[in-house]
């Protein structure tokens, strides 16, 4: 199949490791110019080195915390300018903390706030005076979404956010040859996962590897995805061979969310 990704000018937030990564990694061997950000410089750049070493491909790093007001715009114009526009953007930002609605706080939900939903309106914003026909963006969130858990409220209620920013942008931009899509990560193999298993597991008095095998037992592909995985249906969804997408949902979670719609 022709993606037809070659030279397009992609921008991937917190991309300094996890899905953002592995998304820029899938974007960079397709021959896209990828532009990645994230918080902490060496780990950021030290991603840029790798990917170049792997694909041979042009990647911009960046230190950016998409969490702060006006970091993610700084960064969209600065690699806008740098490469006279953009084609395809990514809005990711890490997860808040797991906890339930009585374990939060009113500083946990500003937080959760800026880090999670903000961060993609402020991405959008950014994005969109520099993206035109045939451009593609692409928001990820994940099961809470669609499955709520209870130890996940403020990642549940800030991504359902995300969601629903999504399929208004899908709408609204469609007329301008833009498309919006969202991605939905089942329980895939990265840090933040391993986390939510180490917190799981302490709520209920478990080893981490025993929560993980009771997640996996609810999977009906038995096992967690990989990071490689997650980033095909992204690099998917970001290609001309979805030209047709918009405005849809995909999960990518071994059928664990059992959701009709």
């Amino acid at each position: 199949m022709e993606l037809g990704l070659s030279n397009k000018r992609a921008a991937v937030a917190a991309s300094s490791g996890g899905l953002g990564y592995a998304i820029a990694r899938g974007l960079a061997a397709e021959g896209c110019r990828v532009g990645i950000c994230g918080r902490d410089r060496f780990r950021i750049e030290r991603a840029a080195a790798s990917i170049r070493e792997e694909t041979g491909a042009e990647v911009a790093p960046a230190v950016a915390d998409v969490g702060e007001a006006g970091a993610g715009t700084a960064w969209i114009d600065g690699l806008a300018a740098a490469w006279g526009g953009l084609d395809l953007v990514v809005a990711n930002a890490g997860g808040p903390p797991p906890g339930r609605f009585a374990d939060t706080r009113s500083k946990d939900w500003d937080a959760a706030y800026r880090l999670t939903l903000r961060s993609a309106l402020e991405l959008a914003a950014a994005a969109r005076p520099h993206l035109g026909p045939g451009s593609a963006v692409l928001f990820m969130t994940g099961a809470v979404v669609r499955q709520p858990a209870g130890s996940l409220v403020l990642s549940g209620i800030m991504r359902s956010g995300v969601a629903g920013l999504a399929k208004a942008l899908a709408d609204e931009w469609a007329p301008a040859g833009i498309r919006v899509n969202h991605l939905i990560p089942g329980r895939i193999a990265t840090e933040r996962v391993a986390a939510l298993d180490s917190d799981m597991a302490q709520r209920l008095g478990v080893s981490p590897e025993e929560a993980r095998a009771g997640y996996e037992a609810a999977i009906p592909m038995g096992r967690y995805g990989t990071v490689e995985e997650f980033a095909r249906a992204a690099v998917f969804l970001l290609s001309d061979a979805a030209a047709y997408i918009t405005g849809a949902t995909l999960n990518v979670d071994g059928g664990m969310v059992r959701a009709v719609v």
